[in-house]
């Protein structure tokens, strides 16, 4: 009997009506009275636990298990696993699910999410698919969309060969995890197409309940709009991936994974502009438990951006600090390196920038091909071009490139060392001598060698190239070897043959015989006859002039206007050309000189010489009517105007 009169079996009576309608706080009530009876019971224990986890008090649940331990013992194993895992306590609760007796299948689900969050994504893809193939029960599509959430992070994170493992894309969520796959494969189009159909899904399977306002919709969708915009952002459409991202980011989404990435993918496309817009989006990059829903490589790329904003803000200490933490956690990585040499470039330090390159190239040969090519870039810009050719070359990965061929050969004929150029042409026509004898880029490299020996006088060398050159190139077939056995007449014959051959011409001196009924093979072309002028005389000879314009023949004496043509002449006040002297009194050597007459030349007393027509006067323009004058070009050099 309990105390205050109430009975054992009543309490658990209560616990149960509890249990089935969702009031575990009542329940845990009930609890408290039975263990206050019976401290050690064990059910009443395991029905306590259970209660907390539901109120999310996982905490306290922990504790009673880890007090009451010898009691309860595997009892609890799925319990306090899953505990563990909600307070982040990742390793533990995998050991806890090692440590179990039996594996059941609640204990596989949970195995998988651990492996998931510890990103063995190869472990936890034979988990889930084990369970999809040996289970039947109303979770199977939640595994489904697990596998492919595993599937779509294996492409985008590890670059892994996807397969075909059969998944419905029936749910929005399915829908949404294979078009993360292909973005990992950068099949961009295919992906945003996918999210678009992800999208329509969401909206469809969210319309029915009555419940969900549009703004619970928008923040459902957030996700989907998130990830649209970071492939908009992939294709260079950054305005509109901008667009999208400030959308996300003003519904405030509860998920603060999903706000730490589009405030990460914001500040990318900010680079070193509208810092203080930067400067504002990377505190949602620190909120409180944003490492536990982001995978290791975007927490990475986030503390990059911290570094590289430090950087563009003129926060040289903080750069310094933060490049200086992610080298520490990512030894081998060579970006915190690179921040580093380019806050010291940034304050004129190319020495000390060059010095920690080549210590980091040193120290990790495996992954120096980008940290020599930026040496080499430093050693440009301070004008030591034999110096960056010579760490050029030390790239194995990249040296006999043709990119890196002709980027060498340039610098070396900008310092005038032929002898060096002609080299690198010489070990990469080896290389690919050894490895690639006959590609493209062989013959390409020794078809340039040999134009770049000619450009500089190695004629001797040169022809030795284009010796080579001929001896690989791949020369015509002979005509037997092209000849195919084709009944030519049958193909031209058959239908849809649009050309026909036509038959030979006659050979000179051959007449062979007409068949009867058939007319002449080839038709002769008719002589068009030349026209001639509707006056032809064949009787009169031809003008020999005829070919000259009229106004350049000898006989022409101008247009005839009227009877009196031969006494109006085309000087100035209607003079004829040849009474012109004698009818002006001022030519007269009797007249005294007057003053000029209108349209003469002032102060000129010569008559115009007999045979040249001077120019007629314009006549002057009626009152209120202005001709313009075409507008001038600009002369280069001049001045514009009308």
């Amino acid at each position: 009997m309990a105390s205050g009169g109430v009975s054992v079996a009543s309490l658990w009576t209560e616990v149960n009506r509890c249990g089935q309608n969702g009031d575990y706080t009542r329940a845990l009530k009930a609890l408290t009275k039975i263990l206050h009876e019976n401290r050690d019971d064990v059910t009443a224990l395991h029905c306590k636990v259970v209660c907390l986890i539901q109120n999310g008090s996982f905490k306290e649940a922990l504790n009673v298990m880890n007090t009451h331990s010898k009691m309860l013992g595997s009892e609890v194993v799925f319990e306090k696993a899953y505990c563990e895992y909600r307070l982040n306590r990742v390793d533990s609760s995998l050991k806890t699910i090692e440590s179990a007796p039996e594996q059941t299948d609640k204990l596989k689900e949970l195995y998988g999410q651990v492996l998931y969050r510890l990103e063995r994504y190869d472990e936890c893809k034979s988990v889930y698919t084990d369970l999809i193939r040996n289970s039947q029960d109303e979770y199977e599509e939640e595994r489904k969309t697990n596998l492919a959430a595993v599937v779509a992070a294996m492409s985008q994170w590890e670059k892994a060969p996807t397969e075909d493992l059969g998944l419905p894309e029936s749910t929005y969520e399915l829908c949404y995890n294979a078009a993360c796959s292909l973005i990992g494969q950068g099949k961009l189009t295919e992906a945003l197409n996918k999210l678009q159909q992800a999208e329509e899904l969401c909206r469809v399977s969210l319309a029915d309940d009555s419940d969900m306002t549009e703004e619970d919709i928008q923040s459902e969708l957030a996700v989907i709009h998130s990830q649209m915009a970071y492939v908009m952002q992939l294709q260079g459409r950054t305005d509109e991936a901008l667009q999208l991202y400030n959308q996300v980011i003003k519904l405030k989404p509860s998920d603060v994974g999903l706000l730490a990435v589009t405030a990460n993918n914001i500040i990318t496309i900010n680079k070193d502009q509208n810092v203080f817009d930067s400067k504002k989006k990377v505190k949602l990059t620190n909120a409180e438990g944003v490492e536990y829903k982001l995978a290791k490589k975007q927490l990475q790329a986030i503390d990059f951006n911290k570094a590289l904003l430090a950087m563009y803000t003129n926060q040289a200490d903080q750069c310094r600090k933060l490049s200086s933490s992610l080298q520490a956690q990512n030894p081998g990585h060579p970006r915190p390196v690179l921040i580093q040499v380019a806050q010291l470039c940034r304050e004129k330090q190319h020495s000390r920038a060059i010095e920690l390159l080549q210590q980091f190239s040193d120290q990790n040969p495996e992954s120096a091909s980008g940290i020599k090519l930026t040496m080499a870039q430093l050693y440009l810009v301070q004008g030591h071009v034999t110096k960056a050719c010579d760490v050029l070359r030390s790239i194995e990965e990249f040296k006999h490139k043709p990119g890196m061929v002709s980027a060498l050969v340039t610098m070396y004929s900008h310092e005038e060392d032929i002898d060096s150029a002609i080299d690198v042409f010489k070990q990469a026509i080896e290389h690919y001598q050894s490895e690639q004898p006959g590609s493209a880029t062989h013959l390409a490299l020794v078809r340039e060698a040999a134009n770049f020996k000619l450009k500089y006088g190695r004629k001797k060398e040169a022809i030795s190239d284009l010796e080579q050159l001929w001896k690989l190139s791949k020369h015509l077939p002979s005509a037997d070897t092209m000849s195919f056995n084709v009944d030519v007449d049958e193909l031209e014959n058959s239908h849809g043959a649009t050309y026909v051959r036509k038959k030979a011409a006659k050979v000179v001196g051959e007449n062979p015989p007409k068949e009867q009924g058939h007319g002449e093979v080839k038709k002769k072309k008719k002589k068009k006859k030349g026209k001639l002028p509707k006056n032809y005389d064949p009787k009169v000879t031809p003008d020999p002039e005829r070919w000259f314009p009229m106004k350049e023949r000898s006989y022409y004496r101008g247009k005839k206007k009227g009877k009196k043509k031969d006494q109006i002449g085309k000087g100035t006040q209607g003079a004829t050309a040849g009474a012109s002297a004698e009818l002006d009194a001022s030519k007269t050597a009797s007249s005294p000189p007057t003053s000029p007459r209108p349209g003469s030349a002032s102060g000129s007393s010569t008559a115009p010489a007999s045979g040249v027509v001077p120019p007629r006067q314009q006549k002057p323009s009626s009152s209120g009517a202005t001709r313009k004058k075409a507008p001038q070009k600009k002369k280069k050099g001049g001045k514009g105007g009308w």
